[in-house]
């Protein structure tokens, strides 16, 4: 028998990407995912760049006209030219006026593109990840997984807002200026752009370091959220108040947030020197186009043309320059640094789902199940590869876990089927694989003999209930917690279930009633409470399968009374499938199958288990010390033959 893993799995073991030891792998054709991310948008780029080539247009004529202003209107021959000093005004007045608008409109374009483009990916990336299988969320902390869709999503909002509209924009800028300049002196020119190649090398450069920087930061950051999640959460607070751990989860929020800090000054300091030698450079440059155009006109070589004008218009374009010139290199950085995000959202993205329909699945209407299941040779392990794609590292020792080894068993139509055994044994793997949280690695699970792999996940949703050990509760009022089971029921379905969960009148009870906020996991409210309000849920679910994961273990004798009543209109008419650890809620049962280190090794009534003499009667006298059932009460109560009381029978 190959050693079995604990009941309830924790999913592949990896090493976090927060941590920033193993980060998400390359991904491929980045580029070009990033650039399909703006194909559904592509009228708003097209009418984006149809702008921005007016815009750029317009924005080497005024320095045209400084020329004809300096040397035909300003300083002519026979004296100024008032008239035509006045024309020349009100056109680059009104250029500047126009570009303006256009701008305007250009900016709300822009953004309104970034912003679609932006909701689309988070809108992608939500879709995806509830697509993928209980494993994948075992295996990831809360905390990464809300700081992928929610900061590293926001961190690429500068790209997408402005990235396009930026490269285009300044590029058409820089071609214009260029021939402008050209026009105007090709030997200024080769002056003013001399070097920028060498500039372009080096931003390449800072890019790759500010890539890297900003993928170590975004891992940070996504550990401190993680950090804040888990220890700011309800339980997260109650822990620390209980055992006096604040201090430690202080300083472990401290160290994380200087190690944030470093990494966030490394990232903008990276590539200054750089920024700092170009804007130098391109401050010089004039200084040497005055001395330049000087040693021209003095040699008279090439002077042909270059008048004061010329200069002052080739000056203003020069400072028009150095914009688009400086923009494109940082935006180039900034395009680098980006891609680390984008590789961690497009990584969550190549998560291949590995709880998928079939293409011959079938939606079986829910008049129509009957409820019968069936396991067959059912082997099953939590397997990191079926859990995550290739676009992570996995870590594994090399060994197979077996949570079940060659699981028979067959539970009838409305019966009531127990499943018991040791911690660890299988119990709750075998509850997992009928509604499909994860899939068996082999044999089959067949509801009414359809494997439920050929069945549609939302029809295996409507045939099955669950109720688990912690129920879980939306911080929402208690009316939309349980429309959760039935968003069309009506106010009358509502009351009903509650009053058949025994909770409805506790709901009156509360000023608001069933507008009562339950708080963060349901925390307003008792154990029991939220217990009978998760089975008032599935009761508006209505359900042809019914699942207990130990629904009342954790509860006081009281609040386990409550819930077992509860519990009784739940399981009429359907087939119930209870995991307990305490016997004497499952002594009614109608089978009961003993599961132990993976495999169903009895199986029979109580009674006739007891009479086996096995493992169930080992856990009978070790639960009972050797007391039996001398008989049952009406109120539900087992009587020992010491005449010791033990709990209900019912489930």
């Amino acid at each position: 028998m190959r050693p079995v893993r604990e009941n309830i799995p924790h999913g592949p073991r990896r090493s976090s990407a927060s941590d920033g030891s193993r980060p998400s792998r390359r991904v491929p054709n980045l580029h070009r995912r990033i650039a399909g991310t703006f194909r559904p948008h592509w009228r708003q780029v097209l009418a984006i760049g149809l702008l921005i080539l007016v815009t750029a247009g317009l924005g080497v004529v005024n320095p045209i006209l400084i020329r004809v202003v300096f040397d035909s209107a300003l300083f002519p021959e026979g004296g100024p030219d008032l008239q035509l000093l006045w024309t020349l005004a009100v056109a680059m007045g009104s250029v500047v006026i126009v570009t303006g608008c256009l701008g305007v409109v250009q900016t709300w374009l822009t953004q309104r593109l970034g912003q679609r483009v932006m909701r689309d990916l988070r809108d992608r990336l939500y879709t995806h990840l509830q697509s993928l299988s209980l494993g994948f969320f075992t295996s990831q902390k809360t905390g990464e997984i809300q700081s992928r869709v929610a900061n590293d999503v926001a961190g690429i909002r500068v790209v997408v807002t402005g990235t396009v509209s930026t490269i285009l924009s300044n590029i058409v800028i820089l071609i214009s200026t260029l021939i402008a300049m050209s026009v105007l002196s090709w030997q200024l020119t080769i002056v003013a752009v001399g070097i920028t190649p060498l500039f372009a090398i080096f931003s390449y450069m800072v890019g790759r370091r500010r890539r890297a920087a900003s993928r170590l930061v975004q891992e940070s950051t996504a550990e401190m959220t993680a950090i804040t999640q888990e220890t700011l959460s309800v339980s997260g607070v109650m822990l620390t108040r209980l055992f006096g751990a604040q201090n430690r989860e202080i300083e472990r929020f401290r160290d994380q947030n200087v190690r944030l800090s470093d990494l966030e000054i490394r990232r903008e300091m990276t590539g200054q020197r750089v920024w700092a030698g170009m804007q130098i450079f391109y401050s010089l440059t004039p200084v040497v186009v005055y001395v330049l155009a000087g040693y021209i006109l003095f040699g008279g070589f090439g002077a042909n043309g270059i008048t004061a004008g010329t200069i002052v218009a080739f000056t203003t374009l020069q400072a028009r320059l150095y914009f688009p010139i400086s923009t494109l290199l940082r935006t180039s950085v900034e395009l680098q640094s980006s891609l680390a995000l984008f590789e961690r959202i497009f990584g969550y993205l190549d998560i291949r789902p590995d709880i998928v329909d079939a293409p011959d699945a079938v939606d079986i209407p829910i008049e129509r199940v009957a409820g019968r299941v069936k396991l067959r040779d059912v082997r099953m392990n939590y397997h990191p590869a079926t859990l995550l794609s290739e676009a992570y590292e996995i870590e594994t020792d090399g060994h197979e876990f077996w949570a079940l080894d060659g699981v028979n068993l067959e539970v009838k139509p409305g019966q009531l089927a127990a499943l018991v055994g040791p911690s660890g044994a299988g119990k709750t793997t075998v509850s997992y694989l009928i509604p499909r949280l994860y899939d068996a690695t082999s044999g089959e699970v067949s509801i009414d003999g359809i494997d439920v792999r050929r069945i549609k996940q939302q029809s295996l949703a409507r045939m099955i209930g669950y109720v688990s050990q912690e129920s879980y509760l939306f911080h929402a009022s208690i009316r939309e917690n349980l429309l959760y089971g039935n968003p069309e029921a009506t106010e009358q379905q509502l009351h009903k279930a509650a009053k058949a969960a025994y909770i409805h009148d506790r709901i009156m009870e509360f000023p608001e009633g069933y507008d009562t906020v339950v708080g963060e996991r349901g925390y307003r409210m008792s154990g029991g409470e939220r217990q009978r309000l998760s089975i008032a849920r599935v009761i508006l679910h209505d359900p042809r399968l019914l699942i207990l994961d130990e629904a009342t273990s954790s509860l006081d004798t009281t609040s386990e009374r409550y819930v077992q009543a509860a519990l009784q209109p739940l399981m009429r008419g359907r087939t119930t499938i209870a995991i307990a650890h305490r016997l004497s809620t499952i002594m009614n049962a109608d089978v009961i199958f003993v599961i132990d280190r993976g495999s169903v090794v009895e199986h029979g009534t109580h009674f006739e288990l007891l009479a086996q003499g096995g493992l169930y009667a080992q856990l009978y006298d070790e639960q009972y010390e050797g007391g039996t059932v001398e008989y049952v009460r009406e109120d539900g109560v087992a009587v020992l033959a010491s005449g010791d009381l033990r709990l209900p029978v019912a489930i």
